[in-house]
């Protein structure tokens, strides 16, 4: 009697042991097997989280990312999955653009919620890159913002927008802008930055990309606050308005994200009789059309998209379209959403390289070993390359009469040595 219950205390001992071991495999790292014992992971289904900046003081959200990367893995879903596994989407956190808020909001994804990878990312001030890098989580999204940059683990859908002197830079956003006007040869440009550290690397970028294909630098201003329009515009106008050897510059760049600062820069600019071009990143919004005042700003101003344009007649635009439509009937499509449906996409398309044994080691061993992927949806991808440097594609959309137009299509452009 005494023999059976010792061995029976053993063998609980033993389970015990191999319980924690099992519990402390699933709860960190990569995981092991690709049958349930991976974080996130099992048989029929990947879990997967994103983070978000849904709201924040100046009204800048990208919450509709989360319906991009939904409408994505539905179709996923409901074709199967992807080696027979479906994605279980939990929705994306908020980090109220505040970087210790998305720390935390990743850190909850991994630690509490057992996410194997986050999808999508896309907040500008995103603050728990450095955890995701150092669990080894892969993560996708919109590449903002320097902490994308030299990582193992950040897969921006375009590569990396900070790219560090000497790697390389892109060009495409100043040659589809020159194509456009017919040439660069006597135009210059000014860029308008922000004072927050993604707005002015973005500037820093920008401008070369538009001195690399043969305009000429007015000048760069980056005083210009980040958290919320300034109650006076006049003296960033004036600056605009006399960079140019005394007079007004051919093209205006503004890096700033959030459509109140940007149509508070050309209204600004409208008034002063500024009648060169207007071009930025992030105009190409349905939701302003909405609002007379907003639209009016925006009339005549040159988006510059990293994807295909939604007006364009692509067969990959008409899938997402219809992707988005089957899953949330009626919706307008938006920036936001087309960027948390192509890092699905990517995402996705990993996942099937990667191959039924699933583990973060082995998916990532696909995704940094000469990866490459070509989608006219939004360019092409290629890594490891591209955690140093942007993929070097994008398109430019043009708001006239109250309607988006395609000005110019996805194309994509060799990068050149940032100075």
């Amino acid at each position: 009697m005494r023999h059976t219950v010792r061995r029976g205390v053993a063998a609980l001992a033993a389970a015990g042991m191999l319980a924690g071991c099992a519990a402390e495999q699933s709860g960190g790292g990569g995981g092991t097997g690709g049958t349930g014992t991976a974080p996130g992971v099992t048989a029929t289904t990947v879990k997967i989280g994103g983070v978000l900046t849904k709201t924040s003081a100046s009204g800048y959200s990208t919450k509709d990312a989360e319906l991009g990367a939904k409408a994505r893995f539905e179709r996923a879903n409901a074709e199967g999955g992807v080696h027979g596994r479906t994605i279980d989407f939990l929705g994306a956190e908020d980090d109220g653009q505040d970087a210790a808020k998305g720390d935390a909001a990743a850190k909850k994804l991994v630690q509490k919620d057992q996410v194997f990878a986050l999808v999508p990312v896309h907040a500008p001030n995103f603050g728990g890159a450095a955890f995701l890098e150092r669990e080894g989580v892969p993560w996708f999204g919109w590449a903002t913002g320097p902490q994308w940059c030299g990582t193992k683990t950040g897969f921006g859908y375009n590569g990396c927008l900070a790219p560090k002197p000497g790697a390389g830079s892109q060009t495409w956003w100043g040659r589809q802008l020159a194509d456009l006007l017919g040439g660069s040869e006597g135009k210059s440009v000014y860029v308008q930055t922000s004072d927050s550290s993604g707005s002015k690397y973005g500037g820093t970028t920008i401008s070369q990309s538009f001195t690399a294909a043969g305009f000429e630098l007015a000048g760069v201003n980056s005083a210009l606050p980040g958290a919320a329009p300034p109650p006076d515009w006049l003296p960033y106008v004036n600056k605009i308005m006399t960079s140019d050897d005394g007079g007004p510059p051919d093209v205006v760049v503004s890096v700033i994200a959030g459509t109140k600062f940007n149509v508070g820069l050309y209204s600004a600019l409208k008034r002063a009789g500024y009648k060169g071009v207007l071009t930025d990143a992030t105009s190409y919004d349905a939701a302003v059309l909405k609002d007379p005042a907003s639209a009016q700003a925006l009339e005549g101003v040159i988006a510059a998209p990293m994807f295909e344009p939604f007006e364009s007649d692509a067969p990959e635009i008409a899938r997402l379209r219809a992707d988005v439509e089957k899953v949330a009937p009626g919706t307008t499509l938006t920036q936001h959403l087309a960027i948390g449906y192509w890092a699905a996409d990517i995402f996705l398309d990993l996942l099937a390289k990667t191959g039924k044994e699933l583990t973060r080691e082995k998916f990532l061993a696909t995704a940094n070993g000469s990866y490459a992927y070509d989608n006219p949806g939004f360019g092409r991808i290629r890594y490891p390359k591209d955690h140093s440097e942007p993929n070097g594609c994008g398109a430019l959309v043009k708001l006239e009469g109250g309607a988006f137009q395609v000005a110019r299509g996805m194309k994509c452009f060799d990068n050149v040595p940032l100075k």
